[in-house]
């Protein structure tokens, strides 16, 4: 079994992406002693959104899941930023998923489950978190997902 959170990441073929612009006036992560809290991050691939509505309605819910993932890598790379590397996150604390839903969606722990599974191949045990999953009428950029992370740092 791999040993570390970047053995893990490339046993997997899975690379940080470059820390997302804040598209408002924050930073990506802060770090306050051995915590690092991410802003919210969404799904962006090259800079660019991969979709954009609600889920359950233009936005399928396994295609949901997958964009939590990608905004969760998103969250790991901005928390990675100020730890002075993944190796440096020892353990992911809570995870707040807000997603953008139509009004009869009830799917969105399952949508969650995209960024939850990967933080659990990515950190193994020291990935299991608390976690929010919660619905909203709309998010920034009208994106179908957003993640937040708080985590504890070496």
């Amino acid at each position: 079994m791999a040993s570390n959170p970047s053995v893990r990441m490339a046993d997997r073929a899975l690379r940080l992406p470059p820390v997302a612009a804040p598209v408002a006036a924050y930073v990506p992560a802060l770090r306050t002693g051995q915590q690092v809290r991410t802003s919210g991050q969404l799904p962006f691939v090259d800079g660019t959104l991969p979709a954009t509505g609600k889920v359950g309605a233009e936005i399928d819910p396994a295609d949901a899941y997958a964009y939590a993932r990608q905004a969760g890598l998103n969250a790991l790379a901005a928390a990675a930023s100020v730890a002075g590397g993944i190796d440096n996150i020892t353990s992911i604390l809570h995870v707040t998923v807000f997603v953008a839903s139509a009004p009869d969606f009830v799917g969105q722990p399952q949508v969650a489950n995209g960024v939850s599974d990967l933080l659990a191949e990515v950190f193994s045990e020291a990935g299991v978190h608390t976690r929010s999953a919660v619905g909203v009428a709309v998010l920034p950029l009208d994106s179908p997902v957003e993640v937040e992370l708080l985590c504890l740092v070496s």
